[in-house]
């Protein structure tokens, strides 16, 4: 699992592969969502490069905001943690707002001044707002999509089958 954008070093074992998961924070769906990730993780260890990216949706008040505290979370070395962690607190952080994007860093002891002043002085917009484009481009519409070897699965209509379907391109790209 990747926290970051950054490429995986180069070493003398296969590349693994790559499952982009488009996700929203303040999405109930990507909440969802979470144990199938959690399972693909499980089954595929380090063969399998699981990369958040950021598609906050307009209807969603607090997403913008948590997209950033999560890539500030990166920067501190807790980007899955952290982004699990708020997942959780879909309906709190819809109610609440950004406290509760500061209570999670507190939570896992990250250093919230630091999560503060990112949040009011926008150092990670450009990372957001990158990713939201780029799913645009690749046709994101909803969240949790999914993009494994070049193919597009949109988990926010239905996650029925979608882990299935992850593992069967991820097996057959596995495959020596």
């Amino acid at each position: 699992m990747t926290d970051s954008h950054a490429p995986a070093a180069a070493s003398s074992t296969p590349a693994p592969v790559v499952l982009e998961v488009w996700c929203e924070l303040q999405c109930p769906d990507c909440h969802a969502s979470l144990d199938d990730v959690r399972a693909l993780r499980a089954r595929y260890g380090d063969r399998l490069d699981i990369v958040l990216r950021h598609f906050p949706l307009e209807k969603h008040k607090h997403a913008f905001a948590a997209a950033q505290a999560a890539e500030e979370a990166v920067e501190q070395g807790q980007g899955w943690p952290y982004a699990e962690a708020v997942l959780a607190r879909t309906a709190e952080l819809a109610r609440v707002g950004e406290p509760v994007l500061l209570d999670v860093a507190r939570e896992l002891g990250l250093d919230v001044e630091e999560f503060d002043t990112a949040l009011v002085d926008g150092r990670h917009i450009l990372i957001v707002d990158a990713d939201q484009a780029e799913g645009k481009a690749i046709g994101v519409t909803g969240t949790p999509t999914y993009v494994i070897g070049g193919e597009r699965l949109d988990g926010g209509k239905s996650q029925d089958g979608l882990r299935a379907r992850i593992e069967e391109i991820a097996d057959r790209l596995l495959a020596p």
